[in-house]
């Protein structure tokens, strides 16, 4: 059994077309299953691999990174460029929403604004938050540079 990385080096060549995420621990199952599902993307989800799943942030950075994903969470804590300097990942979403029914909507606008143009990581070297407006429910977000 070789690392991580070469063990699903074979799957990546199969889904090169679909999305790359890193969903840490703290995303819900069901909104795994949506992206999955709905969405069509590819993801890593960390509650399924058992050494994986009480690792520290900055080891999920870094393997988000080495696995060529898209790190997808609800933890502000990776907003922190000190701890998590943007040009050293492979991009970060945090998202922010009230109920895993707003967390799919926000869900399904990065995929047809971001995701869409088929670029591989459209958001390497970047963090970007996604929220849901006070006021109206208006989906929001914007980058964070």
């Amino acid at each position: 059994m070789g690392t991580l990385s070469s063990e699903l080096s074979p799957i990546v060549e199969r889904t090169a077309d679909q999305p790359r995420i890193y969903a840490d621990a703290n995303i819900p199952t069901g909104v795994v299953a949506y992206m999955r599902e709905r969405l069509g993307w590819d993801v890593f989800f960390v509650l399924e691999d058992h050494a994986m799943r009480r690792a520290r942030d900055v080891e999920h950075f870094r393997l988000a990174r080495q696995l060529r994903r898209t790190l997808v969470t609800l933890d502000r804590d990776y907003l922190d460029d000190r701890l998590f300097p943007p040009e050293e990942g492979a991009g970060v979403i945090v998202f922010s929403a009230p109920d895993e029914r707003w967390l799919q909507r926000l869900l399904k606008r990065v995929d047809r604004e971001a995701f869409s143009g088929g670029a591989a990581l459209p958001f390497a070297g970047r963090k970007f938050q996604c929220h849901i407006g006070q006021t109206d429910g208006e989906v929001g977000a914007h980058a964070c540079e």
